[in-house]
C-alpha cells in the first residue's frame, strides 16, 4: 500500500503523538508499504523507510510582541493562514491544528498529482481542512487517543478562577473535532475506554472505531543487566503541571507513607512548577521527592531499572506509556484506574481509585513491605508487555483496517 500519515507536532520529544508517528509508520515501512509522512513542527528525527514532507508554521500561540515579525520574510504575517493563526492566538485559541489540516490538504493536493495514496492516516489533528480532504478520493482515518472534552473537564476542575476556566475554553477546539470526527471514514483509538470516551463526547459510533493498543520499544525499554535497584527508589514520569497526571495525589500520598521511600520526577524539565512546588513545600517534602530535568531516553531506561516502584497516579490516561515503559523495565506499577490504565496494567500490577491519595499511600506502604509481590509483579510486567503492547502487531492490524476501505 501507499499510505499517508499526518502529524502536526511530529517530534517524539514534544509528547505521545511524536512517539505514535514514529513508531506506526517505521512498523507500517518495515512490513512493506510504501509511507509517507506530512509533518508540523517540531519536527520529527528521521524515520527509517519513511518519506518525510514538512509543513512550517509560524508558532504564533507562543510568540510574543515583534518576534512575530519574520526579518527574512516580514510580510508572511498576512497570507491568510498566518493571519488566521495570529489573530486567532490573541484570544487564546489554539489554531494551530486547524492550519496544519488546511497546510495539509494542500499539499496533498500537489502531491496526489505524481502519489496516488491508498490511505490518509491522521493522528488526532482533526481540523476543518479534512472535510475538504474528503473530496480527494481516498480514505481518511484518524487515530484519536482521548477527546479533548478530557483535558476540558480537568483544566476547569482545576481552574481556580473564571478567567483560568474561559481560557481554557477558548483553547480547546472541540466543535471542530465533534464536527471532523463523526465524518471521518474511520476511527482508530488505543483503548476500550477511548472507544467509549470518543463515542460519548464525539458522537462518533462504536462500529466506526476500532481499538488497536499502543506498542513499546522493548530493545529500548528493558531491564539492564548489571544495574541496581536503590533501596526506597520510587519514580513518576510524567508533566507535574498537568492535572491530568494526578501528581498533586501522589504528593499528597507520600506525606502520609512511613516506609522510607524517596520519589524521583521525571518530567522533562517543565519550565512552571509552580503549583507543585508550593504543595511539596507545604507537606515538607523538599527532601523526599527530586527532580531529574529533561533527560534523554537512556537516562530515563537506567532510572526505572533503579526504581523499586514506578507510579502512575493519572486522573485520566487515554493509554498510559509511563506504566507500560515501566513494566516493560521490570518495574511493579502502582496506577490510578483513571481511563485507560487497567487495561494497560492488567494483573501485572495495583490498580487503586484516582483521585484517592489515601488508598494510593496505603498500596506504596503495602508494596514496598512485601518483596515477594513486588518481584512477581516486575515478571509479570515484562510479561504482559511482550504479549500485548508490540508495535509490529499495531501495524498489522492497522493494515487490516485499512483494507476495508480500499
Amino acid at each position: 500500500m501507499k499510505i499517508c500519515m499526518l502529524c502536526y507536532r511530529a517530534n517524539p520529544f514534544c509528547g505521545g503523538q511524536g512517539i505514535y508517528l514514529k513508531y506506526v509508520a517505521e512498523a507500517l515501512a518495515g512490513l512493506g508499504h510504501e509511507v509517507h509522512a506530512i509533518v508540523g513542527p517540531p519536527y520529527p528525527l528521521p524515520m527509517k523507510g519513511v518519506r518525510v514532507h514538512y509543513l512550517p508554521n509560524s508558532g504564533y500561540f507562543v510568540r510574543k510582541g515583534l518576534d512575530i515579525i519574520n526579518p527574512e520574510s516580514p510580510f508572511d504575517i498576512f497570507s491568510p493562514l498566518n493571519l488566521y493563526e495570529y489573530v486567532s492566538t490573541r484570544y487564546r485559541a489554539f489554531s494551530e491544528i486547524n492550519a496544519f489540516s488546511f497546510r495539509a490538504y494542500f499539499r496533498l493536493k500537489e502531491l496526489l498529482k505524481t502519489e496516488h495514496f491508498d490511505v490518509i492516516h491522521d493522528n488526532q489533528c482533526l481540523g476543518y481542512g479534512f472535510l475538504l480532504m474528503k473530496n480527494l478520493g481516498v480514505p481518511l482515518i484518524s487515530t484519536i487517543h482521548h477527546p479533548l472534552t478530557i483535558d476540558l473537564e480537568n483544566v476547569i476542575e482545576r481552574g481556580v478562577s473564571f478567567k483560568e476556566k474561559a481560557k481554557g475554553v477558548s483553547f480547546y477546539p472541540l466543535v471542530m473535532q465533534r464536527i471532523v470526527a463523526k465524518r471521518l471514514d474511520h476511527v482508530i483509538t488505543v483503548s476500550e475506554d477511548s472507544k467509549l470516551r470518543i463515542h460519548e463526547a464525539f458522537g462518533v459510533p462504536l462500529e466506526k472505531q476500532s481499538v488497536i493498543y499502543n506498542g513499546l520499544d522493548r530493545t529500548v525499554f528493558r531491564v539492564i543487566p548489571g544495574v541496581k535497584k536503590k533501596k526506597g527508589k520510587i519514580i513518576f514520569v510524567g508533566n507535574v503541571e498537568d492535572g491530568k497526571k494526578g501528581f498533586a495525589y501522589l504528593v499528597k500520598a507520600l506525606s502520609m507513607v512511613k516506609t522510607g521511600v524517596k520519589l524521583t520526577v521525571v518530567d522533562g524539565g517543565a519550565p512552571h512548577r509552580k503549583i507543585t512546588s508550593q504543595l511539596i513545600k507545604t507537606l515538607g517534602l523538599n527532601e523526599k521527592i527530586e527532580f531529574t530535568g529533561k533527560i534523554d531516553v537512556n537516562a530515563l531506561v537506567r532510572h526505572y531499572n533503579e526504581s523499586e516502584l514506578a507510579i502512575v497516579p493519572s486522573v485520566y490516561e487515554g493509554f498510559g506509556f509511563p506504566a507500560a515503559e515501566a513494566m516493560s523495565c521490570g518495574v511493579p506499577v502502582i496506577a490510578s484506574d483513571g481511563g485507560a490504565l487497567p487495561e494497560v496494567v492488567g494483573g501485572a500490577g495495583i490498580v487503586v481509585p484516582a483521585r484517592d491519595h489515601t488508598a494510593l499511600a496505603s498500596a506504596i506502604e503495602s508494596a514496598m513491605n512485601d518483596r515477594k509481590a513486588l518481584a512477581r509483579m516486575g515478571r509479570e510486567g515484562i510479561a504482559r508487555v511482550a504479549a500485548c503492547f508490540d508495535w509490529d502487531n499495531a501495524a498489522k492490524e492497522m493494515v487490516t483496517v485499512y483494507e476495508k476501505f480500499l
